[in-house]
């Protein structure tokens, strides 16, 4: 599909502009990070052909956009799905986008990546959120010290390949949004990690291309025997050493997985949205 190079209200930015963009991204840390990250892991690996966009009066307004926002939609439209940043006090320059009608069909829903809350509800005086998934996004700034636990005689760490992503996308719980290409694309990338116990697959963790840790599911049979901690443990370790800040997007009732991730010294920062919006 042909990309679009300005819209009413945005533009498309080159590649060269593209560390300058996330330059002015850090100031508005932490609520930046994904975004930030996104950008960072596109100019380092280019995992995915993600096009980016700034508002036209930039950065006076700081909003900007990313196409797709997630890579698998039910029509593989690239401007079916987006991904928004913009600070939450700042949150008015949302209708930038509800009045973008030049790179996305209004009349259309449009499938909204993890997004920070107070851009979900200025987005909701346009729209109907369906399917939403709340995440709230918890942040590690130390990594976590070496621990001098082992894995057992019958049990491996192996570094993930291609051939391994069917077993991980099956039982990826966002493989709606996700396609399998992608993570065959992060494993070749990017650090990712399963625990195999007399030679099956019992626990996996991967870096995303937003530069978070996502897919760290352990099977039912292999839990409670301390292979979680052990992998996230490691990637948030390997995550820090490649340059980014350690994240991960935890749903409010997985209490596991915020109990794990605390041992580790991640802490809560803000909250997103994943939804399907829907014109009113």
């Amino acid at each position: 599909m042909e990309i679009v190079p300005e819209g009413k209200n945005f533009r498309l930015v080159t590649e060269d502009e593209l560390a300058a963009v996330g330059d002015i991204l850090v100031q508005y840390m932490p609520e930046s990070l994904k975004f930030h990250q996104t950008i960072q892991t596109y100019l380092n690996n280019k995992v995915w052909d993600f096009n980016f966009y700034v508002a036209k009066n930039w950065p006076e307004d700081p909003i900007c956009l990313h196409f797709p926002g997630c890579t698998s939609t039910p029509n593989s439209h690239i401007y079916e799905s987006v991904t928004i940043f913009c600070p939450s006090e700042r949150a008015e320059l949302v209708d930038l986008v509800t009045s973008e009608d030049v790179l996305i069909d209004l009349t259309q829903p449009l499938y909204l990546n993890f997004t920070n809350e107070a851009i979900v509800d200025r987005l909701e005086k346009h729209y109907e959120a369906h399917e939403k998934i709340t995440g709230d996004v918890y942040v590690c700034d130390k990594p976590p010290e070496d621990a001098t636990d082992e894995l057992p005689p019958d049990v491996e760490l192996v570094r993930l390949q291609p051939e391994h992503m069917k077993a991980v996308h099956d039982l990826y719980p966002a493989s709606d949004i996700e396609c399998r290409e992608v993570f065959e694309k992060l494993v070749a990338e990017l650090p990712a990690y399963g625990i195999f116990v007399e030679g099956q697959l019992a626990a996996w963790m991967v870096q995303s291309y937003y530069g978070a840790m996502f897919s760290m599911q352990t099977r039912p049979e292999f839990r409670r025997k301390g292979y979680g901690i052990f992998l996230a443990r490691r990637l948030t370790k390997e995550v820090a050493a490649r340059g980014y800040k350690p994240f991960v997007v935890i749903r409010p009732e997985n209490d596991a997985s915020r109990s794990l991730y605390s041992k580790l010294g991640f802490e809560k920062r803000f909250r997103t949205v994943r939804a399907v919006l829907r014109p009113r």
